[in-house]
């Protein structure tokens, strides 16, 4: 999953949410130089990766992109993932996307000095151009995918990849759909006993 579905897996908690966030630039051990509470949210967000990568419709997806973009097919599948959950965003949260987004944002905004350089460096993009409003729809996608594409090591057109989007469109979403209900009772588990 990407970064929009991973802050609406936090719930409400805002250091669950900032933890959760951030998670993909803290590596190995070093969540323990953080808050509890914000290494809840790594701590979580691991779980939440690990559980999606073991997941059959997540790795049915991943090898329907691997011949075109080898590696980087997980990362092109979380965001298919994070667009259908921004286009059925209604049906997850009782906030409007574009509402919850701007919270989001304003709370980035609480933890100065908290995040990573690497997160700091991205978050004008993410607000800027609005990512999580730019999920719910395919052009908007393809946006964020090509601006990724630029900062890849290896040469890779990831925004190429809403072509197999749009051919596989409603078998994705159906996957989505029965990854997801899975993935958040698995979260509401997780939770529980962290």
């Amino acid at each position: 999953m990407n970064y929009l579905a991973h802050v609406y897996l936090s719930g409400a908690d805002p250091d669950l949410s900032i933890g959760n966030f951030i998670a993909d630039q803290v590596k190995g051990k070093s969540y323990v130089t953080y808050p509890y509470a914000i290494q809840r949210g790594i701590l979580l967000h691991r779980k939440i990766d690990d559980f999606t990568d073991r997941h059959p419709l997540f790795k049915k997806n991943v090898r329907l992109l691997f011949p075109s973009f080898r590696h980087y097919s997980r990362v092109i599948v979380d965001m298919f993932f994070d667009h259908f959950l921004a286009t059925q965003w209604g049906e997850y949260h009782h906030q409007p996307l574009e509402q919850f987004s701007s919270d989001f944002y304003d709370l980035i905004d609480q933890y100065p000095g908290t995040l990573p350089h690497k997160i700091n460096n991205m978050i004008p993009f993410l607000i800027d151009q609005n990512w999580f409003m730019d999920y719910a729809t395919v052009e908007g996608l393809e946006k964020i995918l090509k601006q990724m594409s630029r900062r890849t090591q290896y040469p890779v057109e990831m925004d190429r990849a809403v072509i197999d989007l749009k051919a596989n469109y409603i078998d994705i979403k159906d996957d989505f759909n029965v990854f997801f209900e899975s993935l958040e009772k698995h979260v509401a588990e997780a939770v529980l006993k962290m």
